[in-house]
């Protein structure tokens, strides 16, 4: 249905061993006889990370994510998410990523109708249906879809080796009984989001399958569920399965990932030695300087073993010499108080902007130190 930048089919690689990039000539449509020249990076920051090829292409839809989402959490991990869990089918070593090109914004403002709407609608009819009955009976499902494409250089031709889509779908749905009445929650249970998630999957890759081009590309659907409008941290994926041909998804895959704040009753209660080691390294932070806003961990755990710590730090300082002074007396406490294998990212700002920027990698025994001119 639509083209994919980056080319498909037919490129010419121009090397030079004395570039630090690739040039490769892409054909963007055998009907045309036109090629470009995109640039291959030929360094990958690390195994976390995918290569892209220059120029940039911008996603078909690109923007309706901001729209789509209850939180700028959301909207950060739904996509961020995606790349991390489409590493399982398409290693960063082997190919390049390049946002979607398949579906574009109307074709994704269509599917995320309701039925009754438009005739690709895949949220429920709510024809008749108005308040708490229609939250009750039809709820909206999805509000976003993400799509990610993998590309893989084969010789002297670069190609469309793989899909993945990320499927956005509410834990609450929330509803008015009038017009500009207050709202109302309606708390969605694991097995509805799981059913209508694998639902709407499955015909999204019918669909797909339809497209010229796409007949035999693997897809890879991830379920993502959405937080709260009030959370202070992003939903997760909680499930992919994989098309690699035809209409069916194989086995669905299960993904034990969460995000958690410190310091709060439940990460006290479920996380008590990272909550304990937070709590201590807050309290030295307020008895060197007491004007703060707040200090607040994000946590990312996945198998239940935590990933990373990234701690916010706002401050009401006016002297450089003072921020200076209070980064290097951060930087300080994090061997004090963080475990050596755990990578933590703190950030310093003010009313101003990023003040400074903490990052310590997994047993680094000095951290990287950034102070904003």
């Amino acid at each position: 249905m639509k083209k994919l930048l980056g080319g498909l089919l037919a490129t010419t690689l121009v090397l030079s061993a004395c570039t630090p990039s690739q040039e490769t000539e892409v054909v963007q449509d055998p009907a045309e006889s036109e090629a470009r020249t995109v640039v291959l990076p030929s360094v990958r920051l690390d195994d976390n990370y995918y290569s892209t090829i220059l120029p940039y292409a911008e996603s078909k839809s690109r923007g309706l994510v901001v729209s789509n989402m209850a939180t700028k959490y959301d909207i950060v991990e739904v996509e961020k998410g995606l790349m991390r869990l489409s590493q399982n089918e398409f290693p960063t070593d082997r190919y390049f990523f390049q946002e979607g090109q398949y579906l574009d914004r109307s074709t994704i403002s269509s599917w995320l109708a309701r039925s009754n709407q438009t005739e690709q609608g895949l949220n429920p009819d709510d024809e008749g249906l108005v308040g708490r009955e229609k939250a009750e009976k039809a709820p909206v499902y999805l509000t976003h879809i993400v799509e990610q494409n993998y590309l893989e250089l084969d010789e002297n031709t670069m190609k469309l080796a793989g899909i993945s889509i990320g499927l956005a779908l509410n834990s609450i749905y929330y509803y008015t009984e009038v017009d500009y009445g207050p709202v109302f929650e309606q708390q969605l249970t694991d097995e509805q989001i799981t059913e209508n998630g694998r639902r709407i999957a499955q015909e999204i890759v019918s669909r797909m399958r339809a497209m010229p081009g796409l007949e035999n590309i693997p897809i890879t659907i991830g379920l993502f569920k959405q937080n709260s409008r009030n959370a202070i941290v992003p939903g997760t994926y909680f499930s992919y399965g994989v098309s690699s041909s035809g209409n069916e998804i194989g086995d669905w895959t299960s993904l034990n990932e969460r995000y958690v704040t410190f310091p709060t009753s439940d990460s006290s209660e479920q996380f008590r030695d990272t909550d304990t080691a937070f709590r201590n390294f807050k309290q030295d932070v307020e008895t060197y300087f007491p004007n703060y806003t707040s200090v607040i961990g994000t946590g990312f755990y996945k198998d239940d073993f935590l990933q990373e710590l990234k701690i916010d730090i706002p401050i009401q300082f006016f002297g450089k010499a003072e921020i200076i002074g209070f980064t290097q007396y951060i930087s300080g406490l994090i061997n004090t108080h963080f475990v050596a294998d755990l990578p933590v990212e703190i950030n310093i700002t003010s009313i101003e902007g990023e003040q400074a920027l903490i990052k310590r990698e997994a047993n680094q025994e000095t951290p990287f130190v950034h102070i904003y001119e």
